[in-house]
């Protein structure tokens, strides 16, 4: 039986260590994909900056029914359909380039995304379930770590695809009009046609060995039946759980934060002097600082450090890295922006843990109100993009403090409002 048990396991997280491979695949893309529609469609900071509102806004509006279809379907083959919903949004960036139409491009990112909210509201509660909630947060820092991988390689491979010949490609846009700039955009904006194919067709292949894997199901009203249920006992509604909401909106000004400094840091790059390329590749030096953190964090939870005291570390770095971002610059600045990132990668592994502790019943819907907290990272950079079209892209890290300020009253004392 505890051999069973122990494979189980194993099997358990390394599929859901592939889902989170998936999610910073397509996730992290967008810190590509934002400069690069910015140059094939023609747009402003602001204007591309709703690339971020429409992939991160479907999760406000989809995590909800995700939590439904998975009472419906369960956390495993809730996954699987979560996938082919990816891939389908990923098909959908095929007319997008052929016309490039950016609401087109925006509606591809919105189904791709409601995949992900799909899997998001399963994969968090499963893994964090999977084991003793006090090393929920090791858990989740190890599937993280895999996110940040897979964010990295996407990257690379999407800027060498992309930006490939960005320097000559630049010059020579800037000197066409009319009909010839028109046709040699067209020609930039296909380049994304091949890479979404593929993806669509590794999600299909995904969703389908899931299926197959036969997953152990998680049901959380069970796991929680030998447990101290004193705060989901006498409960009527998700909402008589206050340390779960100030959490919801601690995920919103967290996702925001991390978003501002990875989907930022190409256009900001451009801004202290360096090409396309070069601050392209930026993003890739953010997740590994983000990768660091939650190697950090694997050796340390909870053994010397608890997963609150992580928190109250973490948002004390931002306000720290992102002043000095704002007070330097050159390479000083993008090191500080990128050192963001390290601070922010302890903060979704804690978050979760201390929101999500003791719903009992409650546990698939509080996870739908935080997986709804994640449209942070489709309003937050829009703030940035507002601020940075008005005044510039260095400026616009202001808006990082009070978010900052709120995840430190988090891990303070709101993570325990309410609670017996």
């Amino acid at each position: 039986m505890t051999q069973a048990r122990s494979s189980n396991y194993v099997m358990s997280i390394t599929i859901i260590g592939a889902l989170f491979f998936i999610f910073g695949f397509v996730t992290w893309l967008n810190s590509v994909l934002i400069p690069f529609l910015k140059q094939a469609c023609q747009l402003t900071d602001f204007q591309a900056y709703y690339v971020t509102v429409a992939f991160y806004g479907s999760y406000f509006f989809m995590a909800i029914p995700a939590s439904m279809i998975l009472k419906k379907t369960g956390f495993t083959k809730g996954m699987s359909l979560g996938l082919f919903v990816m891939a389908i949004g990923s098909l959908i960036f095929i007319p997008a380039a052929n016309t490039r139409a950016f609401p087109i491009f925006l509606l591809g990112f919105f189904v791709q995304s409601t995949g992900l909210a799909l899997l998001q509201t399963a994969s968090n509660p499963y893994a964090t379930m999977l084991g003793p909630i006090e090393s929920a947060a090791k858990r989740i820092s190890i599937l993280g770590i895999c996110n940040k991988v897979a964010g990295m390689i996407g990257i690379f491979v999407l800027v060498e695809l992309l930006f490939s010949d960005t320097k000559e490609l630049s010059a020579k846009i800037q000197n066409l009009q009319g009909a010839e700039l028109e046709m040699e955009l067209d020609i930039l904006a296909s380049r994304v046609v091949t890479p979404y194919i593929i993806m669509a067709v590794v999600l299909c292949i995904l969703a389908l060995l899931i299926l197959k894997a036969n997953l152990p199901e998680v049901n959380p009203e069970d796991d929680a039946a030998g447990e101290d249920q004193s705060s989901a006992k006498n409960k009527t509604s998700v909402f008589q759980f206050p340390y779960l909401i100030l959490g919801a909106i601690c995920i919103f000004m967290y996702v925001g934060v991390e978003v501002i400094a990875i989907d930022t840091i190409g256009l900001y790059g451009q801004y202290q002097g360096f090409d396309l390329k070069t601050a392209g590749m930026f993003s890739i030096y953010s997740l590994i600082a983000l990768s660091v953190g939650y190697v950090l964090g694997i050796a340390t939870i909870p053994k010397y450090l608890s997963q609150r005291s992580a928190l109250v570390i973490s948002a004390i770095l931002g306000l720290v890295f992102g002043v000095a971002a704002i007070l330097t610059s050159g390479w000083v600045s993008i090191g500080f922006v990128v050192l963001l990132s390290f601070a922010n990668s302890l903060m979704w592994p804690s978050i979760w843990p201390l929101a999500i502790n003791n719903l009992g019943k409650f546990t698939k819907i509080g996870s739908a109100l935080l997986i709804m907290g994640i449209v942070g990272g489709g309003l937050l950079p829009l703030a940035y993009g507002a601020i940075a079209d008005a005044t510039n892209r260095q400026t616009g890290y202001w808006v990082l403090m009070p978010l900052y300020l709120y995840i430190l009253y988090y891990s303070l004392k709101g993570y325990k409002a309410g609670k017996v």
